[in-house]
């Protein structure tokens, strides 16, 4: 059974995601290739209706990034991955593959705000 707090605020992230947000970057076409190649090495781990998960991806379209989402509620074998390779089940979680082969994953919504930010602003 879910918190209260999460069956309160249940409407108010309906909502939220039906308003949107509008992208507030603005890049070249070549420079939005890039950056589209970039986000192929990322994957963000999170639950529908979680309201860190939407800061995270209010952010992502504030920034115009094109990064897979894995629902950890909808599709087990997400859930799975998150918690044996990425250590815990925790969303939302931003999976980052280095360019040296391995990965990191980054959890906490700040972080993950702090990382894109600094990599793509």
């Amino acid at each position: 059974m879910r918190p209260w707090w999460k069956r309160l605020l249940a409407p108010v992230v309906w909502v939220a995601e039906r308003l949107g947000t509008s992208q507030e970057v603005h890049r070249s076409a070549e420079e939005q290739a890039e950056v589209d190649q970039e986000c192929e090495d990322l994957a963000l781990y999170l639950a529908w209706r979680c309201p860190y998960g939407l800061k995270v991806k209010r952010e992502i379209t504030r920034l115009g990034l094109d990064i897979e989402e894995r629902d950890v509620r909808l599709d087990p074998d997400h859930r799975r991955t998150l918690e044996q390779e990425g250590g815990k089940f925790q969303t939302p979680c931003l999976r980052i593959r280095e360019a040296e082969g391995g990965e990191r994953w980054l959890y906490e919504s700040e972080a993950i705000i702090d990382y894109l930010r600094t990599r793509f602003f």
